[in-house]
């Protein structure tokens, strides 16, 4: 036997992880691969295994320490001498032939012949071991983790290169992780439901290499019978690959906490510190008392509907519950996820942001006459062009020439930031619910690439392949209602931005010009902006500059 020191391995960047849970105690033994402990940073959970088999004699961290790549975790006594003893047997054996017969040396080449053989069957088990693809969460725009909620393959089922394997969403986005290459999948390691980040195993694959070799290992049985010590060393190498990922499921969900900690994945903790909640206020209904997302929702409805948990005096009177089965038939309907993140949002920023909301029509009679003219070129570019490029290319130049719009407030209360790139979302409205991905570096685009790139994006919200960093880094938004209808309404502002455009359907009015009435094509505005950091001056010259670049686009080009 042999003592080895385990420590941390690379943890892909993460400092100062906090050990959460022990999965084992001193005089445990452990596999390969078994959890020995689990470590969680500010972005993951994540759990260490062991890189050899052994007994656990000495334990040298404990729950709540802080430790870095490379800090020792335990010591364990390992099978070296084992290992040892099975490869010194044909050795003994080796020495015992000299002593024979002399005549008898015919028996040696059979053994080479056998090692030979057994060579050749362990490379042929390398390479179908080698063959395994293991799959994980691709570069998916955002360090925090998404739930998996759907799986398209079960075990055993061939996939083609790009084969849609499972469904990832996001606060934001759903998105689909597709298969690098073709083969069968061996296994699953991640369950519907699950919270997984990027480099997180998804499923096993085996490749086409491996399904032509993978009948060659049924000649193993035959050298087992000649050298059946071979086989006691190999089995348990292979044994616990399956079991460690069922125990570490099990372990996740049920894992201790520990005393006075809260016990809460990352997600949650980050969701409650944009809440501005303390977890230790909260209850939690999970496995051991730990804290799930539902959790934490109903903790702030409650505190925003004045209930007793939260305690707080001053807070907003709840709706009162109404039976509408008493009244008639009804169809009750869940929301989907984007509904109900679109609703805490809004809520959020109507709670937090003082709105004012300022309204102006700008003439774009001229601008609606060169759009007409551009369509037999819009149709040879392959390009729909709409008044909603223009838009961006007035809001980009307004934004340059006024910062304190382009800027957002930081969490503190007492500082600014001035953004020097300008990237401005557009909401659209999909069969899941309104999204808004973001158009970046509006002022550096022409007209045709702002033309191409809308709708390109609009498609992909619409078929829900939208990454989340498509709909991250917004510095200004722009609804538009024109396709649909109405004279004009107050958009709430998309919080941590300073301002939101809204854009109402074209009318044809008469305008006087000096001498007569002129028919003039009128576009409704409506201009809402956080009180705290543009004032109504601002506010109002910043709607002036944009009405005018939109009634004379030449002024985009001074």
């Amino acid at each position: 036997m042999s003592r080895q020191t385990l420590k941390v391995p690379d943890i892909g960047g993460a400092e100062d992880s906090e050990v959460i849970e022990l999965c084992v105690q001193v005089g445990d033994r452990v596999e390969l691969e078994q959890g020995l402990i689990v470590l969680e940073s500010d972005k993951a959970s994540m759990e260490i295994p062991a890189d050899q088999a052994g007994v656990v004699v000495e334990i040298l961290v404990k729950e709540g320490d802080t430790l870095v790549e490379g800090a020792a975790i335990l010591v364990l006594e390992t099978d070296a001498e084992s290992n040892d003893s099975s490869t010194s047997e044909p050795v003994a054996a080796e020495a015992q032939e000299p002593a024979g017969v002399a005549p008898e040396p015919v028996a040696e080449p059979t053994v080479h012949e056998e090692e030979l053989a057994d060579t050749v069957v362990h490379t042929d088990a390398a390479a179908a071991v080698a063959a395994e693809v293991v799959v994980a969460v691709p570069d998916i725009g955002t360090p925090d983790p998404v739930e998996l909620i759907e799986i398209c393959v079960a075990v055993g089922d061939h996939v083609d290169e790009g084969d849609s394997l499972v469904v990832l969403e996001s606060d934001k986005a759903s998105m689909e992780i597709p298969s690098p290459q073709a083969g069968k999948v061996l296994s699953l390691t991640a369950a519907v439901g699950d919270q997984v980040a990027e480099g997180d195993k998804l499923l096993v694959l085996v490749g086409e290499a491996a399904a032509v070799t993978a009948p060659e290992p049924e000649a193993e049985p035959e050298i087992a019978d000649a050298t059946p010590a071979v086989e006691p060393a190999t089995a348990p190498a292979t044994a616990p690959k399956t079991p460690p990922i069922n125990a570490q499921k099990e372990r996740s969900e049920v894992a201790p906490v520990a005393p006075g900690g809260v016990y809460a994945g990352p997600a949650v903790r980050k969701l409650a510190r944009e809440f501005g909640v303390g977890l230790e206020q909260v209850a939690g209904s999970g496995p051991r008392g730990r804290i799930v997302k539902e959790d934490l929702q109903g903790y702030v409805k409650s505190a925003l509907a004045g209930g007793t948990q939260a305690g707080a005096g001053g807070a907003i009177p709840p709706i009162p519950e109404v039976d509408f089965a008493a009244f008639g038939e009804v169809d009750m309907q869940p929301l989907t996820k984007v509904d109900k993140l679109t609703a805490a949002n809004m809520q959020r920023s109507w709670l937090n942001v003082p709105h004012v909301t300022q309204f102006d029509e700008a003439d774009i009679t001229e601008l609606e006459a060169f759009r007409t003219q551009l369509k037999a070129e819009a149709a040879q570019r392959e390009v729909k062009l709409t008044p909603l490029p223009f838009l961006l290319k007035a809001c980009a130049q307004a934004l340059r020439d006024n910062p304190r719009m382009n800027s957002s407030l930081i969490g503190d209360g007492e500082h600014i930031a001035f953004k020097d790139y300008v990237h401005i979302g557009m909401a659209v409205d999909t069969p899941a619910g309104l999204v808004v991905p973001v158009i970046r570096d509006a002022d550096k685009k022409s007209l045709w690439e702002l033309a191409a790139e809308t709708a390109e994006l609009a498609e992909k919200a619409r078929t829900r392949k939208l990454r989340p960093l498509d709909m991250q880094g917004g510095c200004f938004s722009i609804s538009s209602l024109g396709g649909i209808g109405g004279t004009g309404f107050t958009p709430i502002v998309n919080a941590p931005e300073v301002a939101i455009l809204g854009v109402s359907k074209l009318a044809v009015k008469p305008v006087w010009d000096g001498e007569v009435f002129a028919p003039r094509k009128m576009l409704p505005l409506a201009l809402s902006y956080d009180h705290r950091v543009v004032n109504g001056a601002l506010g109002g010259k910043f709607m002036t500059e944009l009405s005018a670049l939109l009634a004379d686009i030449r002024r985009l080009l001074l």
